[in-house]
């Protein structure tokens, strides 16, 4: 092969499963292998077979430790790689958590998931992989410090440069030696913004052939929050929840979001801006996290804040279950911060069982909700919800602060990439869903003077001397791209059911409520009602 191919396996169309293969003749490196979340027809990808061979894979390299971008790795060695990840040392070190607590959740969902199935006499599932594959997975990280070159294989070389969006996060620069050509590419990862509590300024090199760049926010702008502006914003909401026996209720991502809010919440307090209120961190994948934020301290942005914010006597970290249902005995107002941020899994949907239906409960979203995901449909509006297997009103109230995102806006986004120029030969955008990437792309060119693509799942570019050239396809790409970044059936059907209930629920009486089932029986299945009438009139005459 005398050019170089990427192949864009995943946040291609969609925020979540970041992966991009690149190619030579001689090497193929993989650059993350994360976990797609958001509805249930991007989330089946996960147990699907990979759309390449793992045990041809060279060697990976590792933007961050989110979920998204490395919640695959443990079922890529599973399936037959063996070589190096590499990866920054606070990066390794959240893997070694996230990935173990990943896997625990997999286990116990196909364990439920399994009970309920005997029941419907469905044959019983695997989950993706288990804690103990993603204890094995770790012996395999080599660790590197920013800004060192490293050589890999087939005259492929990279280094790493602080991406500002998580403790240990990193942009990614690769240059491949083709030929006496030497290609350079870079990976943006996930760039942060500027007023990240815990992070310094995203970096990167300038004058690259090829940028990947994310656009997760590429059609929003944020206010600019200073954190004198983010603890204010953070205050009203807080006042405004504060009532007798309510709660406010924080999905956040255990890995540094909690650890933000956190410490925003007790600068507040000891500042008297806020009452002391009783906070309690509801997740041990939080907590587990915070000691490797601790031990990594010095990295930190605002470190002496962080440390005060978790000495604090009004702070409690749950471990086990039985001091996570004790939580529902608290009376008074207190605030509890529990995983996951979008909340897919994790002790929030039991929170939200128990709280939702309440209005003197508040629900603060802190981070960006996926299509699909209970989040999103809480953040558009959803007047009834099912919860692990029961309907739910919505009678609490729903906030979002955006403050805290650990994603450039679109501003922030435009900076970043206008860092990187002169970009010679084409800029990728990625992990954004369709509008976030057109809108991003309709702005950049103006100001971006190379090619501007926005590749599909599964597609390959060649890159060439002259630029980048869309690859004939080998394999039948997985999902569509209108399948991509937005609700598909299962949403489609919840949403359904939880209408007819309430349709139901509101009929005057029984034979209302019949009336309701047979318009329904009849759009199901015209003719054979049509047939069961024409019966019941026969047999009365």
């Amino acid at each position: 092969m005398a050019d170089l191919k990427i192949s864009f396996h995943g946040a291609a169309g969609s925020v979540t499963g970041s992966c991009f293969l690149l190619e030579t003749g001689s090497s193929r490196i993989l650059i993350d292998c994360g976990m797609f979340q958001g509805s249930k027809t991007e989330k089946e990808l996960n147990y699907r077979p990979f759309p390449f061979d793992p045990t041809q894979i060279d060697a990976v390299l590792l933007t961050h430790a989110h979920i998204d971008h490395s919640g695959l790795l443990p079922k890529l060695a599973k399936a037959g790689y063996s070589g190096p990840i590499y990866a920054t040392t606070p990066t390794m070190e959240l893997c070694g958590i996230m990935l173990q607590d990943s896997g625990h959740i997999q286990e116990s969902e196909v364990k439920q998931f399994n009970r309920r199935g005997r029941r419907r006499a469905r044959e019983p599932v695997e989950p993706i992989y288990t804690a103990e594959d993603a204890r094995s997975v770790m012996p395999q990280f080599v660790c590197l410090p920013y800004k060192q070159w490293q050589e890999t294989v087939g005259g492929i070389r990279f280094r790493f440069w602080d991406a500002g969006h998580l403790l240990g996060s990193a942009s990614i620069e690769v240059e491949a030696a083709l030929a006496g050509d030497p290609q350079r590419l870079l990976f943006s990862g996930d760039v942060g913004s500027r007023y990240k509590l815990l992070e310094g300024d995203p970096q990167g090199p300038t004058g690259v052939d090829y940028v990947i760049c994310e656009s997760t926010y590429g059609d929003r702008e944020r206010d600019d929050y200073t954190q004198e502006a983010r603890r204010g914003r953070l205050q009203r909401v807080v006042a405004k929840a504060n009532n007798g026996n309510g709660v406010l209720l924080i999905p956040s991502f255990a890995v540094e979001r909690t650890q933000e809010v956190l410490t925003d919440l007790i600068a507040l307090m000891d500042a008297g801006s806020l009452p002391r209120t009783p906070i309690m961190i509801d997740s041990p994948l939080a907590s587990r996290a915070t000691e490797v934020f601790k031990a990594q301290s010095r990295e930190l942005e605002n470190r002496s804040a962080f440390l005060r914010a978790l000495n604090a006597p009004n702070v409690r970290f749950t471990e086990t279950a039985e001091q996570s249902k004790a939580l529902d005995l608290v009376r008074g107002f207190h605030i509890i911060i529990a995983a996951s941020g979008m909340c897919e899994a994790g002790r929030i949907r039991h929170r939200l069982r128990n709280w939702l239906w309440r209005s003197e409960c508040t629900v603060l979203f802190v981070g960006f909700q996926a299509t699909g995901t209970l989040g999103r449909i809480l953040q558009d509006g959803a007047r009834v919800v099912r919860i692990q297997g029961d309907e739910i009103e919505v009678r609490a109230n729903i906030a979002t602060l955006d403050a805290y995102s650990g994603h450039a806006d679109a501003s922030e986004l435009d900076e970043w990439v206008t860092a990187r120029t002169p970009i010679r030969k084409g800029l990728f955008l990625v992990h954004g869903e369709a509008t976030a990437r057109s809108v991003l792309s309709d702005r950049l060119s103006k100001t971006v003077s190379a090619p501007i693509l926005l590749p599909g799942l599964d597609e390959s570019y060649l890159l060439s001397k002259d630029g980048a050239h869309l690859a004939t396809p080998s394999k039948p790409r997985r999902l569509e791209p209108e399948q991509l970044g937005h609700a598909d059936w299962h949403n489609d059907y919840q949403s359904f059911v939880l209408d007819l209930s309430d349709r139901l629920d509101k009929a005057a009486d029984r034979k209302g409520r019949a009336v309701i089932l047979r318009r329904l029986r009849r759009a199901l299945d015209p003719e054979d009602v049509i047939a069961k009438e024409k019966e019941n009139e026969n047999a009365l005459d």
